[in-house]
């Protein structure tokens, strides 16, 4: 498993009975993780400190419950990298933690390639764009939700980075792709992070088993005649990081590729969380 130790913003503290314990900065939260299945805990004390608890609904989705104060938005640092962090509906923050694996992997591929020419789809809040942008290079940022892109650009200039080349795109990333292709387009990395489900403007229907390979294959279209890495994310249990790096070894030309589950240790007990899997192509 791929895992970073250096973030001192972020701690998963404990583990238990389907929840997960976690500071943020000075704020704690328990939040649900389906494969948190063992019922021990590590820190029993610690529970009692959550500042906010999300509690999963029998309905469906669920609600934060606020034992302390939780400010609206509060900053979290992971080296220069700066994010904007909430309770948001249907448990989540706004930022993966175990992506900062992804980010260091990014910075230092990028690094020595000045103004290399990166494209980031279903880029969310934009940690990996940052990561890129502050590696020197120019981005161009793709994501079909106007508010992500939007809190993406707010990540960019507190992280110092809003001068930087960064072009934000409000769009359906598969559209936009072939947009590109027919443009003649050519990056030098991609990033992409697809959801398991989800729906387009015009009602097209993405499922990532059923769509991940041809969305590759045309992605591949795109990469320059000198490219530098190809990287997909993915949170979908059932699909294991081999299939991912199968995909990459076939639908890509010749190169070193690898994949492992990513994840987040847990200090109480030193386990590893896993958070979904990466693959990485390399020219």
């Amino acid at each position: 498993m791929w895992a970073s130790e250096k973030w001192k913003d972020y701690e998963c503290i404990d583990t238990c009975g389907g929840m997960k314990l976690e500071r943020w900065g000075n704020v704690i939260l328990s939040r649900p993780d389906p494969q948190i299945i063992w019922n021990k805990k590590g820190d029993e004390a610690a529970w009692k400190r959550a500042d906010a608890v999300y509690n999963r609904s029998s309905s469906g989705g669920g609600a934060w419950k606020y034992n302390g104060r939780v400010p609206d938005k509060w900053v979290v640092s992971y080296g220069d990298l700066k994010f904007n962090v909430k309770t948001m509906g249907f448990k989540h923050t706004g930022i993966f933690p175990e992506q900062a694996v992804n980010w260091d992997y990014i910075a230092q591929k990028l690094k020595d390639r000045p103004k290399a020419k990166v494209l980031n789809l279903f880029a969310y809040t934009g940690a990996a764009t940052m990561a890129a942008s502050a590696a020197g290079s120019d981005v161009c940022h793709v994501d079909a939700a106007k508010g992500m892109v939007a809190w993406a650009k707010e990540n960019a200039e507190i992280s110092g980075l809003s001068g930087n080349y960064i072009r934000y795109i409000v769009d359906d990333c598969m559209k936009f792709v072939e947009r590109e292709i027919r443009r003649g387009k050519k990056y030098d990395a991609i990033i992409m992070d697809p959801p398991s489900y989800g729906r387009g403007s015009t009602g097209e229907v993405w499922k990532l088993e059923e769509c991940l390979w041809g969305f590759v294959e045309r992605c591949a279209m795109l990469l320059s005649d000198d490219p530098i890495f190809f990287l997909i994310n993915s949170y979908t249990t059932g699909l294991a990081p081999t299939v991912m790096k199968n995909i990459l070894k076939l639908a890509l030309p010749e190169g070193k590729v690898e994949a492992d589950e990513i994840g987040v240790k847990v200090t109480s007990s030193g386990i590893y969380l896993p958070c979904g899997a990466t693959a990485r192509w390399e020219a």
